[in-house]
């Protein structure tokens, strides 16, 4: 390491002198990786003001995780004092600690891995930071890493009594694994639940449907297009007809080089294992999540952010993403001890079971096969994506999603769309997104995401209609878990004494508005968030006189 004084010029010209001190961090090999620097104004009174301003730094690098820390270090290929552009006055590191000392003197430094990741990185930058730093910014660095070594970096926590019992709930039903204590192995969830599924027809081509379907999907492209009577006119089979039209549009068959005979025999065996028994998640559902995401994929900023392949693996995931849902959540099949979540060790379980499902019924049958003609390495990467993508709606990882899109979408977009419009040119923004793949991969996610969820940004007579059902099914899991002596997951939903009005401004409050701005900060979606404001007074107006119920009693 290297302790001494240089001076610097400030902006005026004046010279102002500064200690430094330079620390090595050691990689791999005991090579040095990068150097860090702390400097601070040369005076007798210490002023906290270098060391808070160094401190912050630091803070950042940590949240960031940043491999490089770059601003505050001297790129040198030595630690020779004469390689520093410096003037030194005098020179402290002879009565400094040998580097050797100086390495093992922290003990809580994490120590060079074969292959080190950036984390490791970040805390080795840390522990150099704290060692003769004042005890206040120590303190602080030792609180920066104890958050850094959590597991959940992105999720928010709520606290231990939380005042609203319907967000506790939601949380606790819908973002938890539910493993709950039962009085002794009382393990009772059973296949009947999994109701056997009418054999549909396979429908005409998207050319020959009937007059009536063909008229409604002549709207799907628009937001407000009704599902519910797509769902009537179609005999509760929408998913069919809305995906012949759909994948038509996007090109679907042409990218999989395979027949629109196979396409609709995939559609048909799809929706045919959706339980149309569950009041939400049945195929009417999987048609919405497939429309909105659609809509979405016509949106300019997502159309050039994404490649043709994007475009298939989004619809074929959005058609598949609930395939075989039994009407329960994943907290429900977890304290049941259900065979599916004894298969997926109680993690993304109904998740996991939708994508092997669906990959499990097309390969099945040569005839619904529609990977059948693509080549090896396309299979793969679209396969990869869409199980990506399914796996994106499992809300333990919600905020982690959320935030990550934020932090690595927005807010660089947002500075490199100042620094364009201030030098006259614009156009590389979408472009830049293109190139990586990895912000290619969050915004498929958040698509997703955002689609699957949409009920409250829908016209407020389709809100309705969904909160309806979605009520109604969380109301049938805690009638089955009080008749089976289960520990009742959400509370709230009893059929007896819920408030819907409440529990759909919970929802929207701490799952749906910062998503849904991100989302809209991104793709620019007005309408949406114009109906998510509609329909949040709605049920603020209703809690407000105490109605508990979709409607007041004088709509009904």
């Amino acid at each position: 390491e290297w302790q001494g004084v240089y001076y610097a010029r400030r902006k005026s010209g004046d010279s102002i002198q500064q200690h430094v001190k330079i620390t090595p961090v050691i990689g791999q090999g005991g090579k040095i990786r990068h150097f860090v620097s702390l400097k601070r104004l040369y005076c007798t009174n210490e002023n906290n003001n270098q060391v808070s301003y160094f401190f912050h730094v630091i803070i950042f690098i940590a949240f960031s995780k940043l491999i490089f820390f770059e601003s505050h270090s001297f790129k040198c290929k030595n630690r020779r004092k004469d390689s520093i552009d410096v003037k030194s006055v005098t020179s402290q590191s002879s009565d400094a600690p040998s580097l050797q000392t100086r390495r093992y003197s922290s003990v809580a430094r994490i120590h060079s891995m074969t292959i080190e990741a950036p984390i490791t990185k970040v805390i080795n930058i840390i522990n150099t930071a704290q060692e003769n730093s004042p005890i206040t910014v120590a303190e602080a660095l030792d609180r920066v890493l104890e958050i850094l070594r959590t597991t959940e970096l992105y999720s928010p926590q709520l606290g231990t009594k939380d005042e609203d019992p319907h967000t506790s709930d939601l949380v606790g039903g819908l973002m938890t694994d539910g493993l709950r204590r039962l009085s002794g192995n009382e393990y009772v969830f059973s296949k009947n639940m999994n109701l056997s599924h009418s054999h549909l027809s396979v429908p005409n081509t998207i050319n020959d449907v009937p007059p009536c379907i063909a008229q409604l999907l002549d709207n799907e492209e628009s937001w407000d297009f009704n599902i519910f009577e797509l769902e009537a006119v179609t005999n509760r089979r929408p998913l069919v007809y809305l995906g012949l039209k759909v994948f038509a549009r996007f090109r679907v068959s042409e990218f999989l080089n395979c027949s629109e005979a196979t396409l609709r025999a995939w559609l048909q065996v799809i929706e045919a294992n959706y339980h149309s028994s569950n009041a939400y998640h049945n195929s009417t559902h999987a048609a919405d999540v497939l429309h909105a995401t659609a809509f979405f994929l016509g949106n300019e900023k997502v159309k050039g952010s994404l490649d043709h392949l994007d475009e298939v693996a989004a619809l074929i995931a959005a058609t598949i993403h609930d395939v075989d849902h039994p009407g329960r959540t994943n907290s429900f099949l977890c304290n049941a001890g259900s065979e599916l979540a004894v298969l997926y060790n109680d993690t993304a379980v109904l998740e996991s079971h939708h994508t092997a499902l669906a990959f499990q019924l097309t390969s099945k049958d040569s005839k619904c096969n529609i990977f059948k003609n693509i080549d090896r390495n396309h299979y793969r990467t679209l396969r990869q994506a869409i199980i990506d993508m399914v796996l994106a709606t499992e809300m333990t990882k919600h905020f982690e999603h959320v935030n990550k899109f934020v932090n690595s979408i927005n807010k660089p977009m947002a500075s490199e769309e100042t620094s364009s419009h201030s030098e006259g040119s614009d156009c590389e923004c979408t472009a830049n997104l293109k190139n990586f793949p990895d912000n290619q991969t969050l915004i498929k996610r958040m698509m997703i995401k955002c689609a699957d969820v949409a009920n409250p940004c829908r016209p407020l007579e389709l809100c309705i209609e969904w909160a309806g059902r979605i009520s109604e099914e969380y109301f049938a899991q805690t009638d089955e878990e009080k008749r089976q002596g289960l520990p009742v997951v959400m509370p709230v939903f009893d059929r007896n004494t819920c408030s819907i009005p409440k529990s759909q401004i919970s929802f929207i409050d701490y799952f749906i508005t910062d998503m849904f701005d991100a989302w809209d900060a991104f793709a620019h979606l007005p309408v949406l968030m114009q109906h998510l404001a509609n329909n949040y007074k709605h049920w603020k107006t209703l809690d407000e006189l105490k109605c508990k119920s979709l409607r007041l009693p004088s709509e009904n």
